[in-house]
């Protein structure tokens, strides 16, 4: 039985999941940066999801299936989260670094048809890996080790999380506190760096002890510019999700606990859209292979 959204936000553990998943999510930058800052962002996370949903979901009777500019244009316009001039200025990013290429005969047709290109096959499975594996941490299962071991099940399993993601608006709006990162360039990452690095065991009622933030260093570390963290900072200092202990010298960083709470009830909804999908694609698979 996958958790809900619920189970998980009371779940005493569900904490050390989301810290485990924020330093896998790190190790994904480390080993592709560019790619990695597809998902560093709330919107193209959405983007990115919906893009790789599409392609899988391509049937070749329908020629106006699978991944297409149209086709996600209009998925990702009709629940308003970016214009049809961002999502074609996203299509051509992706295509100028590589990240998708055409469907082979599909140069010069129309509708022009795109498809993944290895390295972001590679990208997504490890998401699902580590989301998998962040779930496993629960409940000493063994999801993780059954996706590795059956590949295809991926073709199951992301569509659903992506669809389900992208149609509720408690995963496409974040709260308050939280999208001010997730709505920002490469937020998503200065997010994953605090929650990883925050210590879990010391702390009081009120806030998280990140330790030493150099944000000239975390700036350049994430490919962003230092004017924009810092005013990022600043924003969140002053709504009292983080702050320094150590004024006016600014080096001794935490973050707050009604911050860390609000992200973790966000992350559940995402985590149980996983879970689910895991789940549903698992009894699929096992039935097909009776």
């Amino acid at each position: 039985m996958a958790f809900t959204a619920e189970q998980l936000v009371g779940n005493c553990s569900f904490l050390l999941s989301i810290r485990f998943l924020a330093g896998q999510m790190r190790g994904m930058f480390d080993a592709g940066p560019r790619l990695a800052r597809l998902l560093a962002s709330h919107q193209r996370w959405l983007l990115t999801q919906t893009a790789y949903a599409l392609n899988l979901e391509y049937d070749a009777r329908d020629p106006t299936s699978g991944f297409t500019a149209v086709r996600l244009t209009g998925r990702i316009t009709a629940h308003k989260v970016a214009s049809r001039n961002t999502v074609l200025a996203f299509i051509e990013e992706l295509f100028t670094y590589r990240f998708i290429v055409h469907t082979p005969g599909d140069e010069r047709r129309r509708p022009r048809h795109f498809e993944p290109a290895d390295v972001s096959h590679q990208a997504m499975f490890a998401w699902i890996l580590g989301n998998l594996g962040a779930l496993d941490l629960l409940d000493g299962g063994q999801r993780a080790a059954f996706f590795q071991a059956n590949p295809l099940l991926m073709r199951l399993v992301q569509p659903r999380i992506a669809r389900n993601c992208l149609e509720d608006a408690a995963w496409r709006e974040p709260p308050e506190q939280v999208a001010l990162f997730l709505w920002t360039e490469a937020g998503g990452l200065v997010v994953d760096n605090f929650i990883a690095r925050m210590d879990i065991e010391n702390t009081d009622a009120e806030r998280y002890s990140v330790g030493r933030v150099d944000t000239r260093a975390l700036a350049a570390d994430f490919m962003m510019s230092r004017t924009h963290l810092q005013r990022l900072l600043a924003k969140a200092a002053q709504r009292g999700s983080v702050g320094w202990d150590d004024e006016p010298r600014k080096t001794h960083f935490w973050i707050s606990r009604d911050f860390v709470e609000q992200y973790c009830a966000w992350q559940a909804i995402k985590f149980a859209y996983v879970d689910e999908a895991f789940e549903w694609a698992k009894a699929q698979f096992e039935e097909m292979a009776v």
